[in-house]
């Protein structure tokens, strides 16, 4: 299988792409969060739970264009306060990884982990900032370091781009766009 490789940190194309989505997602569940933690945090990952499913690309690197797919689900009950669990799984061609990830909020700022977290096989998502219907979140993995901006466009789309950071300068390397599966959503009935 295929591997990327950015200084000592390797990873095949599935795994890289999936782990990489659902961190993707967890720095979207923090769009427009406000400054301080409370009421509306939970509000707003309440809006983000559900079921989301989009496509992304590679654009930068050894596997540029290579194109990937998304099912995943938020819920905010496992999370303690205000934060997300996901879950789901993401694909290339017919390679499937599982995906689980949580996100809370801790202090004046985020923190997280997806698969396992840096310790083991996945990132940590170590702080972030939000602006307005932006969020701007760190992320870290041994010797890789990088952000995700996630842009939430509406109630129904979310746009992510993840960078890592080559020397001095921050490099896009994977886009990401998610829509809400708006056929999970119950409706009732007019009698």
């Amino acid at each position: 299988m295929a591997v990327a490789h950015q200084g000592s940190f390797m990873y095949s194309r599935t795994s890289l792409i999936a782990r990489v989505s659902v961190a993707a997602f967890l720095a979207a569940a923090a769009v427009a969060l406000p400054a301080s933690a409370g009421p509306r945090d939970k509000a707003f990952f309440e809006q983000v739970t559900g079921s989301w499913q989009g496509k992304g690309e590679i654009v930068a690197g050894k596997y540029k264009g290579t194109k990937f797919a998304c099912d995943l689900t938020g819920d905010t009950t496992p999370a303690k306060g205000a934060g997300i669990q996901l879950d789901g799984f993401c694909r290339v061609g017919v390679f499937k990884q599982p995906m689980s990830a949580l996100i809370t909020r801790s202090g004046g700022t985020y923190k997280g982990k997806f698969l396992d977290g840096a310790a083991g096989k996945g990132l940590d998502i170590t702080s972030g900032q939000v602006n307005g219907n932006k969020v701007v979140v760190g992320i870290n993995r041994q010797k890789l370091n990088g952000a995700m901006i996630a842009r939430l466009e509406g109630d129904n789309k979310m746009n992510i781009t993840i960078s890592v950071k080559v020397e001095d300068k921050m490099v896009p390397v994977i886009g990401v766009s998610l829509d809400r599966n708006l056929d999970d959503i119950a409706v009732g009935s007019i009698k």
